[in-house]
């Protein structure tokens, strides 16, 4: 019996072998749960531009949006397991989703083989110019002083500012109230319009605003300080240690595929993200490019489903829908 078993062992990995040697012979599509245009698309786009010279076959970007990026990841997780699906992922998909939902229909540890982690974007603490706060240490003050009194803006329910600032609350021991709004444009400018006094952005919506007055920074989300906003202290730096949040965008498949296919995808998506022309078009979306192993995405994966779970649950939101 051990022998038998030995011996299918020998024949899956040298199908696997096999696959890696002729893969990829069709067309690989990637699915992007988000609509025509936005950052995850165009990244997409962009990334599956190169990797057709590197591959050898077209990459074939597939929109299919809706319910936070969960339709596109369900479709992923229940595809064959041979590299020809493949998901873009970011946070919404990987972590935030699928602690939010009961029905999100996939477990993104188990249901997913992490290809590459494309990048992260960290955000930055804004507040509204007259808010009197000029450190993260006076806003926490001013907070304590002043508790359910200041109210910060996002792009909704469940969306990284929200959980961003809902961290900052846990951390910090301060009560501040959530104000959602429609979209990013409208978090950020009730911020300017002084409707809010904080909010959490994007870089590339933030810094123009902050160097054009309208806005105040106080701190960035990463673990170093921004390279386009030098001046700006790190959360940690405010006072706050081990405080990290970043959202992220990868490239993820179906559980099983052959560990060969997985080092080759990996391998053309990490010399796509060196080429010159990708590297600037992600330092315009405010995203540090990665050039990582599946190994490495995984564990970042695994880790930042930690973090968010007890802000998640904090936030009253785990399971909820």
């Amino acid at each position: 019996m051990r022998g038998r078993w030995v011996g299918l062992a020998l024949v899956a990995i040298l199908a696997g072998s096999a696959a890696a040697q002729t893969y990829p012979a069709r067309p690989i599509r990637v699915l992007v749960g988000f609509a025509p245009g936005g950052p995850a698309d165009v990244m997409a786009r962009l990334i599956g531009q190169r990797m057709n010279a590197l591959l050898g076959q077209p990459i074939v970007v597939e929109n299919r949006p809706g319910a936070g990026g969960t339709i596109a990841a369900r479709a992923v997780a229940e595809s064959e397991p041979d590299g020809y699906t493949l998901l873009l992922g970011n946070t919404s998909t990987l972590v935030i989703s699928p602690l939010m939902r009961k029905d999100v229909g996939y477990d993104p540890l188990k249901a997913f083989a992490p290809i590459a982690l494309l990048g992260t974007t960290s955000d930055i603490l804004v507040v509204n110019p007259k808010f009197p706060a000029r450190s993260l240490g006076e806003l926490i003050a001013y907070a304590k002083a002043n508790p359910g009194k200041l109210n910060y803006s996002t792009p909704g329910i469940g969306t990284p500012p929200h959980l961003i600032a809902e961290m900052l609350k846990l951390r910090a021991g301060i009560d501040i109230v959530h104000v959602p709004y429609k979209s990013g444009g409208l978090s950020i400018q009730a911020v300017i319009a002084g409707e809010v006094q904080l909010t959490f952005e994007n870089p590339a919506v933030a810094l123009p605003l902050v160097q054009g007055g309208v806005v105040r920074a106080l701190a960035v989300t990463s673990a170093a300080r921004h390279p386009q906003a030098a001046d700006v202290p790190t959360l940690i730096e405010g006072g706050l240690p081990d405080f990290v949040s970043e959202s992220f965008t990868g490239v993820v498949g179906r559980a099983g595929i052959p560990a060969a296919v997985v080092t080759r995808l990996n391998a053309a998506i990490n010399e796509t993200l060196k080429s010159p022309d990708v590297a600037a078009t992600l330092e315009k979306l405010a995203v540090e490019a990665k050039n990582e192993t599946p190994a490495d995405f995984a564990a970042f994966l695994s880790e930042e489903l930690t973090t968010m779970t007890p802000v998640i649950k904090a936030a009253g939101l785990l399971g909820v829908e």
